[in-house]
């Protein structure tokens, strides 16, 4: 490594150590992820009260394309499609946050307890993960909405929750397995710190990614397994979602009659909800992998500078003037 590239190189470390946050939503891919992420969440929570008309109502103008009384045009009953997809943003977002923030802190904390106890807590723990891994979600959701007369988007959520922390907390586990042999974690100890401080303290703050990541990923499958629900007709289809939409719009086979201002500006939002939400994780990754960092992070910085990395199992920075000189050797 030349000179000239090590000085730029630790002078952007300390930088980046000091301002995460900032440095993570310079981030192009996690920059965009989380304004169309943030955009969705305000129309979750305004949406009901900017939608221009009562989504159940019916009107006199049947089965019309978008114009500039209904932009996103009608259903075969003139009830207004846009008004709709407003009203519906919220009962994906509730669902999809709530399964989200309940999903990782049970997976925080049965991941982290099992990894950092160990012995027969561990083995305890692991086995009801185990169990809750095989519990087929969709199937035990239906069952749950069949036994009640109106299942509500909570409950839907506390369902997903339920049977989808599994995953996160086996990762978070091997994860903890590896943090508590290492040497910051045994001073702490020696030290005499008490459990809770050590795992708050020394565990948590190496686990962010992985937790967020987690997060990320149990939003993205309850989102799913909510429109799925109302598009198969199982939950309330009085209830508004993005889901329910398509579901009115394939039993009045909009399809086959060229209604595609009915299915596709809500297939739209949910395409362009799930890609924030990898936008956001694919930055997280490169935010926390020195080899990705060197090359999607900081790659245009680097290439400004006139350094170019070089990938190989261990990262490598060249710059132009060493290139340089390997060719004219």
């Amino acid at each position: 490594m030349s000179s000239t590239a090590t000085p730029d190189l630790v002078a952007d470390a300390p930088q980046m150590s000091r301002r995460p946050r900032l440095v993570m939503l310079r981030n192009a891919k996690a920059g965009t992820g989380i304004v169309i992420l943030a955009l969705f969440a305000l129309l979750g929570l305004i949406g009901p009260w900017i939608a221009p008309y009562d989504p159940n109502a019916l009107g006199p103008d049947t089965m019309q394309g978008p114009s500039a009384a209904h932009w996103l045009g009608t259903t075969n009953t003139g009830q207004d499609i846009l008004s709709q997809l407003l009203v519906g943003t919220r009962g994906v977002m509730v669902v999809g946050l709530t399964a989200g923030v309940v999903a990782t802190a049970l997976a925080v904390v049965m991941g982290i307890t099992a990894g950092f106890v160990g012995g027969v807590g561990d083995d305890v723990l692991s086995a009801l993960a185990n169990v809750f891994l095989v519990i087929p979600q969709i199937p035990l959701v239906i069952l749950v909405a069949g036994q009640m007369k109106s299942a509500s988007q909570v409950v839907i959520a506390l369902v997903i929750a339920l049977t989808g922390w599994a995953w996160g907390a086996r990762v978070l586990r091997a994860q903890t397995l590896s943090l508590r042999q290492r040497d910051f974690v045994q001073a702490a100890r020696a030290s005499g710190e008490s459990l809770p401080r050590i795992i708050i303290c020394e565990i948590l703050p190496n686990l962010t990614a992985i937790i967020a990541t987690t997060f990320i990923n149990t939003v993205n499958a309850a989102v799913l397994a909510e429109v799925t629900l109302a598009f198969i007709g199982v939950t309330s289809i009085s209830d508004w979602n993005w889901g329910t939409i398509l579901f009115w719009a394939q039993s009045n086979q909009a399809l086959f009659r060229g209604a595609w201002w009915w299915f596709v500006p809500a297939g739209l939002c949910i395409a362009m909800l799930g890609m924030s939400l990898a936008l956001v994780n694919f930055g997280i990754d490169e935010f926390v992998n020195p080899r990705l960092r060197s090359t999607g992070m900081n790659a245009r910085r680097l290439r400004q500078r006139g350094i170019r990395p070089r990938i190989g199992y261990t990262p490598v920075v060249r710059s132009k003037e060493e290139d340089a000189h390997d060719i004219a050797r």
